[in-house]
């Protein structure tokens, strides 16, 4: 009887380092088949070991009081110190308050580009198509400190085109920039500007794929331009939108520190001061490092948590999803 199960123990294992055997000559194989991708792929292997995974071991001084001389490792622990001091400052909670604020209304406008995209494959001269593409997609490559600069000009209270139209209508200048109310809009509105033109040339690509045949179907059935852009269209490419919108979801609180910094002045910080601009000033010049990394990593963990949920609901209610 022992004899039978050492004998079928011997069978399995011998079993098992063949299928193992098996196993690595085809990873070898498959190593040696596409080596080229492989070894193109070297660079961009390297960018993330370098650029992302390796600063990810200094997020541990988020932990600590961060002695530029001791360093990372000789630091003192002080545990959840700096989190706690996060939603303790008055200040941490109102640029917190104007982080989730800024960052819900880009979710309202994240439609934009699609609308933008559906209203340009209407058009059906070419040219006119194409020249108003081109004007659209201009400001994606202008800096935010241009546009800051033009938009200062536009809303002017003095020789801005804004301020003169309101002075024409009879009513009297307003300091847009100089204001805690105004702050807030002009923010969205310059991104909207800035990037939802740029933003329509995935979902024209994906446009481009839907099969005519289904617009014809639909014609057949009788179906207005109206019906087919909501039965046809819309359906065709919410699987784009699905995914463009679950990566942005998983930059929630990522607002963006050029967009804003180009714009804040002292009388329009209160309401226009956000986590990357207050890290910039807290971390950096006031040498805070463990704060402004505690805040960082804050800001992480609840793009992580976002972007999980956000992928969950999508591919229970349209089976789209990131993994």
């Amino acid at each position: 009887m022992k004899s039978t199960l050492v004998q079928q123990n011997l069978s399995t294992d011998q079993n098992i380092t063949i299928k193992e055997k098996s196993r690595i000559r085809q990873t070898l194989s498959s190593l040696n088949k596409y080596k080229a991708l492989y070894f193109i792929s070297i660079p961009g292997i390297l960018y993330f070991l370098i650029f992302k995974y390796v600063p990810l071991m200094g997020s541990v001084i988020a932990f600590k009081d961060y002695n530029i001389f001791a360093g990372i490792w000789d630091s003192t622990w002080v545990g959840l110190k700096h989190f706690q001091a996060l939603f303790q400052n008055p200040d941490s909670i109102r640029v917190l308050k104007n982080t989730l604020l800024l960052s819900f209304y880009d979710i309202l406008i994240f439609p934009a580009p699609l609308i933008l995209a559906l209203l340009l494959n209407e058009l059906r001269l070419v040219l006119y198509k194409r020249f108003i593409q081109t004007i659209v997609y201009m400001p994606h490559f202008l800096s935010w400190v241009i546009i800051s600069g033009l938009f200062i000009g536009i809303l002017s209270p003095t020789t801005g085109i804004v301020n003169k139209l309101i002075e024409w209508l009879g009513h009297e200048s307003i300091y847009f920039m100089g204001s805690e109310d105004f702050i807030r809009p002009i923010l969205v509105l310059t991104y909207l500007w800035q990037s939802v033109g740029w933003g329509t040339i995935i979902y024209l690509a994906a446009l481009a794929g839907v099969n005519p045949e289904l617009y014809e179907a639909a014609k057949v059935d009788g179906a207005n331009r109206l019906q087919q852009i909501l039965n046809v269209t819309l359906p065709a490419i919410l699987p784009t939108f699905s995914i463009l919108f679950l990566l942005h979801i998983g930059h929630f609180l990522d607002f963006g520190f050029e967009r804003v910094y180009v714009f804040l002045n002292p009388l329009n910080q209160a309401n226009g001061d956000i986590l990357d601009t207050y890290i910039y000033e807290v971390g950096l010049r006031n040498a805070q490092y463990s704060f402004t990394t505690a805040i960082g990593l804050f800001k992480s963990v609840v793009g992580l948590v976002l972007l999980v949920l956000a992928n969950f609901v999508s591919k229970k209610v349209s089976g789209n999803s990131l993994y």
